[in-house]
């Protein structure tokens, strides 16, 4: 009931308000003072333009000055060099206009503020401005859009046939890592065989899954082809390794794919930038569910002779989990007796 009276009084408070605004403008157009314009406002308000202008522009270019080093990570990747190039390339561009035009904005509010002796001026059009400005910004992002999409065509493209494979599978709320062992062929795989012991639902009836091998993180060759191979098992995560300038989506039954070529070792880095902990990570960009900060895996770059000694020293996943190829048919499970039983 209070909520009810309370509601109808608020009601009738506005109307009574716009009322006497009404009355008040009924009143002043009677006595002709609405004819007349406040000018101080005008030049207040005229200041305060070029006044944000100013001060806004002096932060942003001092605060951005300041932070370059914390939003503009090295590069450790050779595709990286051509998309950081035309994202600067886009920027200069982008960012001149900007720049010109909020500069022209606010300088314009300030200097054709409201005068008494001087009137406004009528200009309806001009077909030869509008031609300018049409073609001029079509030219400009043409270009930028026909080098972006040639770029991201050669990054797209299929990998090389002597890339090395890692296969990363995105879970709640962690990264599976997994290798094709010395032939570099990954084994087939089917969500349908996915249990407590084959996390990753590995299929074992695809002999190449038998020197398969999984890894705690990400281990690459310096100066080499590395193809992800990226599918997640639950919900969308997606595979972020800044300094490698790769993103990729992990989508449930959709697998996807990034190749690249790491042009820095993890010990380089350290020395560029004089951090001994520093250590190259992949993140998860897709908000997962709760624990989606945990998804973290480390990615260390190696030079390629170590990369392939650590490759020989590891240990197939079927030789710690015998009991997963136990019911092969005789010729499989010959095979993969050698791999368990391998020194």
């Amino acid at each position: 009931m209070y909520g009810l009276l309370i509601s109808i009084g608020v009601i009738l408070l506005i109307l009574v308000i716009w009322m006497v605004y009404r009355i008040q403008t009924l009143i002043s157009v009677a006595k002709g003072s609405d004819k007349k314009i406040a000018t101080t406002s005008n030049k207040v308000n005229a200041f305060l333009f070029m006044a944000f202008l100013i001060g806004c522009g002096v932060l942003m270019f001092w605060y951005s000055i300041k932070e370059f080093d914390n939003y503009q990570l090295p590069i450790a990747s050779e595709h990286g060099i051509i998309t950081d190039r035309l994202f600067w390339i886009t920027m200069a561009v982008t960012g001149f206009i900007f720049i010109l035009t909020h500069i022209l904005l606010f300088w314009f509010s300030y200097h054709y503020q409201y005068s008494e002796k001087r009137k406004a001026s009528y200009y309806p059009d001009n077909n030869k401005l509008e031609i300018i400005w049409t073609l001029v910004p079509a030219v400009v992002l043409t270009i930028l859009v026909v080098s972006g999409w040639k770029a991201w065509s050669d990054i797209t493209a299929p990998a090389p046939e002597d890339a090395h494979v890692v296969e990363i599978m995105g879970y709640q709320f962690a990264w599976d890592i997994r290798y094709g062992g010395m032939d570099n062929t990954l084994g087939d795989y089917d969500y349908r065989l996915t249990s407590a012991t084959n996390s990753r639902g590995i299929d074992f009836t695809d002999k190449n899954s038998f020197d398969d091998f999984p890894s705690q993180n990400v281990v690459i060759p310096k100066g080499e082809p590395v193809l992800f191979k990226i599918r997640a098992r639950d919900v969308l995560h997606s595979v972020f390794a800044p300094h490698m300038r790769l993103k990729m989506d992990a989508v449930p039954g959709m697998p996807t794919r990034f190749w690249f070529v790491a042009n820095k070792t993890t010990e380089e880095m350290r020395a560029e930038l004089a951090d001994e902990e520093f250590e190259y990570e992949i993140a998860c960009t897709e908000v997962c569910g709760n624990g989606h900060f945990s998804m973290r895996r480390v990615i260390r770059v190696v030079e390629p002779d170590e990369y392939r000694a650590w490759v020989a020293e590891q240990t197939p996943f079927i030789k710690s989990n015998p009991d997963l190829v136990a019911d092969l048919p005789a010729d499989l499970k010959e095979l993969a007796d050698i791999y368990i039983n391998e020194e």
